[in-house]
């Protein structure tokens, strides 16, 4: 017997909100029942487990242990831009001259993540 993925949990200060803004990032919609001010929401994926979010009244105070990351269907740098507008906070630039790499933000609530090279970025590597 083996064990599936069910979500991926996320603490923080105001799920909503957070659910909210990991809602924009992937385009994908709240659970139906979401609304302010709740305990917990999800983000209903496609295919894979749900983003859960969990809210907790300890701040966050190191860096994460586990992070999701992102393979944009845009461009890495696009997609950099898109989220920053959306409210992320830039944390560390990992790319590199050949354009290889990948650049490190933050939600609104300190959650580092990682946006990847999109298939597009990694093809033009090749041509």
């Amino acid at each position: 017997m083996v064990s599936m993925l069910q979500n991926v949990a996320i603490d923080c200060a105001d799920a909503y909100e957070l659910a909210r803004f990991r809602s924009n990032v992937t385009g994908r919609p709240l659970h139906p029942g979401s609304k302010p001010g709740a305990q917990e929401t999800q983000v209903q994926m496609v295919k894979g487990p749900m983003l859960h979010f969990n809210q907790v009244p300890e701040p966050k105070t190191i860096k994460n242990r586990v992070h999701l990351c992102l393979r944009p269907k845009t461009s890495r740098d696009q997609e950099v831009d898109r989220l920053l507008g959306l409210g992320a906070i830039f944390v560390a630039d990992h790319r590199n001259p050949d354009g290889s790499g990948w650049v490190i933000l933050a939600d609104p609530e300190g959650n580092e993540f990682c946006v990847l090279r999109s298939k597009s970025d990694r093809a033009a590597m090749h041509t």
